[in-house]
C-alpha cells in the first residue's frame, strides 16, 4: 500500500560527474543543491548575479556572461545610502560605489571564464511574473525595496519565455557547443502572488520548460523539483518555518533523487568515499596517541590521495592538512 504518490524521473540525456564544470543559476533552490553539490567537492558556480526568480532575468544574466562588459557608477542606483544594481541581488550592494562595482564586475569576469568551461548548466525558475520600471520598461531582478509604484508586474507568457531562451541557448551552444542544461522548476511557492497566481506562474514556467525540453531533447534534461515537493512531500511537515520553503529535510530528500537520477555512478562511487572521508575526520578517538589511530589516519590520507589524482579538481588540501595535525 502506497501512502503517497512517488513521482518517476526519468533519466536525463547526461549525467554529472566530478570532471564536470557546473553552472547554477536561479532561485534560491539553484543555491541549495548547488551548495550541496559545492560540499561534495563538485565544481560549481553558484549564482553570479545573486538570486534570480523569473526566466527573463535569468536569461539575462547568461546573456551579460557571454558577452561580459563591466558595470559602471551608471549602471548602479542608491536609495537609503546604498548602492544597488537592478540586474543582481542585494548581496552586490554596498554603501560606495566603489565596492559595489568591485563585487559585481569581479564575479562577473570570473563566471563568464567559467561559463565558457562550463560542461553542464543547472537553470531553477522560481515565478514567471516579473517588474518593470515604468520609467524605461526593463525587466529588473530585484526591486531592493523601492517603492511598488515605480514598477508594472507582469506574468510572462510561456511563448515569450520560449522565444526569449531558444535564441539564448543557441548562443549558448555557439560558444560552448559541449554544455549541457537542467531545467527545474523552484518548488518555493511565491503566496504574495496568492494562490491561484502562483499555480498560474508555475504552470507557465513547467509549460516553458517543457517546450524547450523537446525541442532539443539531448541537450536539455528536466528535474523535478517542483513536482516532488507537491507530491511525494505535500505534508506541512517538510516545510519551515513560512510554510513556504522547503525544510532542511526536505531539501536533502530532494537532493537524495537528484543524486539517484543524475549523478553518475561513477559520482556516486566518489561521493560515497568522500562521505567516509568526512566521517574520518570528524571522529573523535578515544586514544588519539595510539598506533591504531595514527593507521587510521593513514589510511584515509591514502584514500584522500587516491581521490585527488584521479580527479585535480577535488580539493582536500584542508582536510589533509588537517588530518596531518592529528598526526603530529
Amino acid at each position: 500500500m502506497e501512502f503517497y504518490t512517488p513521482i518517476t524521473i526519468q533519466k536525463g540525456p547526461f549525467a554529472f560527474s566530478y570532471a564536470n564544470r557546473i553552472l547554477m543559476m536561479g532561485s534560491c533552490f539553484a543555491e541549495n543543491i548547488g551548495g550541496i553539490l559545492a560540499s561534495n567537492k563538485f565544481t560549481v558556480d553558484i549564482n553570479p548575479f545573486g538570486i534570480l526568480y523569473n526566466p527573463a532575468s535569468v536569461a539575462e544574466g547568461l546573456r551579460r556572461l557571454l558577452r561580459p562588459e563591466r558595470f559602471n557608477t551608471g549602471d548602479l542606483f542608491q536609495h537609503e545610502g546604498v548602492y544597488h544594481s537592478f540586474a543582481h541581488h542585494s548581496r552586490f550592494s554596498a554603501t560606495s560605489p566603489e565596492t559595489c562595482l568591485e563585487q559585481i564586475n569581479n564575479r562577473l569576469l570570473l563566471s563568464a571564464d567559467f561559463l565558457r568551461r562550463a560542461d553542464r548548466l543547472v537553470i531553477t525558475w522560481g515565478t514567471a511574473y516579473v517588474y518593470r520600471l515604468r520609467s524605461d520598461g526593463r525587466i529588473v531582478s530585484n526591486c531592493h525595496k523601492l517603492p511598488e509604484t515605480l514598477f508594472e508586474r507582469q506574468r510572462l507568457s510561456d511563448t515569450a519565455i520560449i522565444e526569449d531562451w531558444k535564441s539564448l541557448l543557441l548562443a549558448l551552444w555557439e560558444q560552448n557547443p559541449e554544455l549541457k542544461i537542467l531545467f527545474t522548476i523552484s518548488p518555493i511557492r511565491h503566496w504574495k502572488d496568492g494562490a491561484h497566481a502562483n499555480q498560474l506562474s508555475k504552470a507557465t514556467l513547467l509549460l516553458a520548460a517543457e517546450a524547450l525540453r523537446t525541442s532539443y531533447p539531448e541537450r536539455i534534461g528536466y528535474f523535478p523539483a517542483y513536482e516532488i515537493m507537491m507530491d511525494e512531500l505535500r505534508d506541512y511537515r517538510f516545510y519551515a518555518d513560512d510554510m513556504l520553503h522547503p525544510s532542511a529535510q526536505a531539501i536533502e530528500y530532494i537532493w537524495q533523487r537528484f543524486a539517484e537520477t543524475f549523478l553518475s555512478q561513477e559520482a556516486s562511487t566518489v561521493r560515497k568515499a568522500w562521505l567516509d572521508i568526512q566521517k574520518a575526520i570528524a571522529h573523535k578517538p578515544f586514544h588519539p596517541e595510539s598506533e591504531a589511530y595514527k593507521r587510521f589516519i593513514l589510511q584515509t590520507l591514502l584514500k584522500m590521495k587516491q581521490i585527488s589524482e584521479k580527479f585535480p579538481s577535488f580539493d582536500l588540501a584542508k582536510e589533509e592538512e588537517l588530518l596531518r595535525a592529528k598526526l603530529s
